[in-house]
């Protein structure tokens, strides 16, 4: 109870009689009252400091100053990490030389990171998994090492060396500290992200987003859109019923199939497998809503302000997904590892790709799951997920390289195989993910020796029973479908890709 109570004060107390009332953690309270003030900021934002209507340095001064507002009522004094750790950064990208800068930001932000994961969880508070101040330092990591590395793509590096993602993404001119802060702090983004290309937020505060959205993949200017500017409201509606939901399923059924069940010894010892089996899916599905609210209400606010514009559909529709975090029906019906993890905290899993997994010159994909253990925190469970999500992905690009043509001969067999990869992944998913949910070493080795370590075992044994192309061919592959998607565009460096910057995933790390 001293915990909790620690936890709170750290945050503003006028929410407390609010808390007391629902019965939830003052720090939870705040996070989601902040998050529809936020909302309602970035409907006046849009409409009133349209880029029509102001300078963009007002526009990034007043996106400042209400994101260290809402960080400093969510998590008081503990905010200042947000300040320290953009000012280390910013005073190595300035006096750095660009050759080494971007490895340096990347070594201090993750290591300023982790440094605040390690106090608060072994000095402060070990278990308490609640909003905390490190949850938007991980944004803003990411934010950090993504610019340090499209800064040296754009200023240290010939255009040459760089693949069409790259080239699209690098930055030809170093920030402004004022830029630097209201990209790494703006209300928006500040309590949940999500991340996203400098280059892209640049063009909303400068009102130059849909320019290059108007445009169709043959380079020529959409006439019947390019003098409207979309509206978000439809996709914001759509949002918020979609966060409200999962807030319902959430509340309602997480508490009837909590995931410590699995581990129960009279749990164990009478449910026969199978139902052990249903069980861990079903207690899995009821976590995921938690996400589906954060991700999905962090949408609608950048959706509201006007940040997130991705194109149109071809009937005609604005797409707002250009920095989405989730597809829910992907994720929910996915028949592979991959298509999961594709759908699933897609900015992550971009971060990820851009920083890591295309420059890793040794094993990328290890290294890769190895980075996104580091950077969510230092929980012993986390590293056991990842580490055994490494040997998912590798028997999973096994087993479809060579067992799903045999599929593809007719409608009804590859219906089968449909049927029968979503059984399997969702079970290898919830397999991967217990430990990340448990948090500590005993009780999730204690789930995976109730299970035989049976999905362990059998990874192993289709890695080593199976081929499959080693990793620098398919890299070589993956980037030669790249080139042929994205060769033919050019444009202004320091505007949007006209691509969908969110199709990049598709080659991503898994």
């Amino acid at each position: 109870m001293a915990t909790e109570t620690t936890s709170s004060c750290t945050g503003s107390n006028l929410l407390q009689p609010i808390s007391e009332i629902i019965n939830l953690p003052l720090d939870q309270v705040n996070f989601v009252v902040c998050q529809l003030f936020a909302l309602l900021t970035a409907f006046w934002f849009r409409l009133y400091l349209h880029p029509s209507k102001t300078s963009p340095f007002i526009r990034h001064v007043v996106a400042t100053l209400l994101g260290f507002y809402l960080a400093l009522f969510c998590f008081g004094w503990y905010a200042l990490h947000f300040l320290v750790q953009s000012g280390l950064t910013y005073s190595i990208m300035m006096f750095a030389g660009l050759e080494h800068m971007h490895k340096l930001c990347f070594i201090v932000a993750l290591g300023y990171l982790s440094f605040c994961q390690i106090t608060r969880v072994y000095v402060f508070d070990y278990g308490m998994y609640s909003a905390d101040f490190t949850g938007p330092m991980m944004v803003i990591t990411q934010k950090i090492t993504s610019l340090a590395f499209e800064i040296h793509d754009g200023l240290a590096r010939k255009e040459e060396q760089l693949t069409p993602s790259q080239r699209c993404l690098a930055v030809r001119k170093m920030p402004s500290l004022l830029e630097y802060l209201s990209y790494n702090c703006n209300f928006m983004g500040i309590l949940a992200g999500p991340t996203c290309s400098y280059n892209d937020y640049m063009a909303f505060i400068e009102g130059t987003t849909y320019q290059p959205r108007h445009l169709e993949a043959n380079g020529k200017e959409n006439g019947k859109y390019k003098h409207t500017e979309p509206s978000p409201k439809n996709n914001v509606i759509s949002k918020l019923c979609t966060c409200a939901i999962s807030l319902a399923i959430f509340l309602s059924v997480s508490k009837i199939f909590p995931v410590e069940r699995s581990i129960d010894e009279k749990f164990i010892a009478s449910t026969p497998f199978i139902l052990q089996v249903f069980y861990l899916y079903l207690s899995m599905l009821a976590t995921r809503p938690k996400y589906y609210f954060i991700w999905a209400l962090s949408d609608a606010i950048n959706n509201a302000a006007g940040f997130g514009f991705n194109g149109y559909n071809k009937d005609g529709t604005p797409r707002w997904d250009l920095i989405s975090n989730l597809r829910i029906l992907d994720i929910e019906f996915a028949t592979s590892f991959k298509m999961f993890l594709d759908n699933w905290n897609i900015q992550t899993a971009l971060w990820l790709k851009r920083v890591c997994y295309e420059r890793c010159p040794i094993n990328p994909t290890a290294a890769t799951f190895l980075l996104s253990a580091m950077w969510h925190g230092v929980y012993p469970g986390y590293y056991l997920t990842f580490l055994t999500g490494i040997g998912m992905t590798m028997a999973a690009r096994a087993l479809r390289h060579n067992i799903r043509p045999y599929f593809l001969g007719s409608t009804t067999h590859k219906s089968v195989y449909d049927v029968i990869t979503w059984a399997g992944t969702q079970v290898a998913i919830c397999y991967t993910v217990v430990p990340f949910v448990l948090l500590a070493v005993g009780p999730s080795l204690k789930f995976y020796r109730s299970w035989y370590y049976c999905i362990h075992i059998a990874c192993l044994l289709l890695v080593l029973a199976l081929p499959v192309k080693p990793w620098h061919l398919r890299a070589k592959e993956e980037q030669q479908q790249q080139n042929s998607l994205q060769g033919g565009l050019t444009g202004d460096h320091n505007s949007h890709c006209i691509t969908d910057n969110n199709c990049n995933q598709k080659h991503k790390a898994t």
